[in-house]
């Protein structure tokens, strides 16, 4: 808010250099909340609810379920009041409100938690090692009881050698959370749900969500923002919808089933996206190569920005929006309205594969949580977050790469591949499981074993 409020100021001062330092001030902020953000979702989405439903599965599904719908409709109604306060006020307000609103909903936030701690004695004890009775509840077969699973194996010998390297030199030390980092991954590796985790993340190699890359694309198609708006609300819905129909999907036909079906329905109406890109209205062109002017976009010989400078960039791309706005309405005026027929299909595409989507998330967050390990709980989930953002990151450079209209087409066409081939890694992991008997509908399935890959 400080830097809305002195912008000017700010951009006036060394060059505009302290402007810049103070947006990466910000971004830096930004990137330590979202890692905090994270660590909280992990600690509570992922382990204590499932300490709290004290192995009850279908009180865990509810809750995960009941979760995520209060996600979905914040989704909602927090863009909409954002966007009501900046439209009717500025941006300026709009910070102030955020600011205030954060304050407060940490301070509500905490009391909660520290309630829901003192009301739970179990989340005061924490598990240093696998017992019989945790090993039963992770539907481990008998045969397996008596031997720890290999990823615990990894992190126990980790463990000792922290003990045994107390008195170590410097360079020890500035390695050891690199040797944290390769052995949580080897953990994960090792987990029984690897392949399940790996096709969820595979989930987010993808354009095909209501994210600034969507929208800037409905935006070059002709879509307005109070449209757009009202898609994402839509979305939303169906993201409930696929809530619901997980809940329902489970207890008829199991869990593994279900993150089986829900790809599958996903997998249907993602078709749509795909088909979208050669119907009448996409700008979808193989002749213009989506790499044409990379190295002017992202080496381009351009000075650091100044005072001069900024101000003529501004009002060069006012010039410049304007004057897209004069053509797309003169061409609606002369030469007819722009097909909207592949836009309305992709959308129609994006916001039907909602259902599967979230289904087939809450799906694999049930898994995880159920075939892992209490003591390993939060390096698992971690792990499985790491993988989410690192595929999200492979989006973006992807959306660097091709970032012409003319190329949008040929990210879809990535994305469906990407998400096929997630909804296969699954497949691989319940085939394994249930074999035959995943194409039977029964709310019975198979323990987990370990050593399942």
């Amino acid at each position: 808010m400080v830097v809305f409020l002195y912008k000017a100021e700010l951009l006036s001062m060394y060059q505009g250099w302290l402007l810049i330092l103070c947006y990466i001030l910000v971004i830096s902020i930004a990137d330590v909340a979202n890692l905090a953000s994270t660590a909280m979702s992990i600690t509570i989405q992922r382990d204590w609810i499932v300490v709290i439903t004290g192995g009850d599965k279908n009180q865990l599904a509810d809750m995960n379920a009941t979760m995520r719908r209060i996600d979905q409709l914040t989704n909602i109604l927090a863009p909409m009041a954002v966007g009501q306060i900046v439209t009717f006020g500025s941006s300026v307000i709009g910070c102030a409100f955020i600011s205030a609103w954060n304050f407060a909903s940490m301070c509500i936030e905490y009391l909660v938690l520290w309630k829901v701690y003192k009301e739970t004695p179990a989340l005061a004890f924490k598990a240093e090692r696998k017992t019989e009775q945790e090993m039963k509840q992770l539907n481990t077969t008998s045969n397996n009881l008596e031997d720890p699973a290999e990823g615990d194996h990894f992190m126990e010998e980790k463990a000792k050698a922290s003990m045994k390297s107390e008195g170590a030199g410097c360079f020890e030390r500035m390695t050891e959370p690199f040797c944290t980092l390769r052995d949580g991954w080897v953990a994960y590796y090792k987990q029984p749900m690897f392949w399940a985790g790996m096709g969820l993340s595979f989930l987010y190699m993808t354009v095909l969500g209501f994210d600034s890359i969507t929208t800037g694309y409905a935006y070059t198609q002709g879509l307005s923002a109070s449209l757009l708006s009202l898609l994402m609300g839509v979305s939303a819905v169906f993201g409930i919808m696929g809530t619901v129909a997980f809940t329902w999907l489970r207890r008829i036909c199991g869990l593994v089933r279900t993150g089986f079906i829900s790809g599958i329905a996903q997998l249907c109406s993602l078709v749509l996206c795909a088909v979208s890109v050669f119907l009448p209205g996409s700008p979808f062109d193989l002749n213009v190569s989506p790499f044409e002017n990379l190295g002017t976009h992202l080496l381009g010989e351009q000075p650091v920005p100044t005072v001069s400078s900024v101000a003529l960039y501004q009002e060069n791309l006012t010039n410049t929006t304007q004057s897209l706005l004069n053509d797309f309405n003169t061409t609606n005026a002369h030469g007819g309205s722009i097909p909207l027929t592949s836009v309305s299909v992709l959308f129609a595409g994006i916001i039907a594969g909602r259902v599967g989507l979230w289904s087939f998330d809450l799906t694999v967050t049930q898994l995880l949580q159920e075939n892992v390990m209490e003591s390993e709980r939060g390096i698992i989930n971690g792990v499985q977050n790491s993988m989410n953002n690192l595929l999200d990151l492979l989006h973006f450079i992807m959306v660097i790469l091709g970032p012409n209209p003319e190329a949008f087409g040929l990210l879809v066409l990535i994305s469906v591949s990407f998400i096929a081939m997630g909804h296969m890694m699954y497949f691989q992991f319940a085939y394994k499981n249930l074999g035959k008997q995943l194409f039977s509908c029964s709310s019975n399935s198979r323990p987990i074993p370990s050593n399942l890959q």
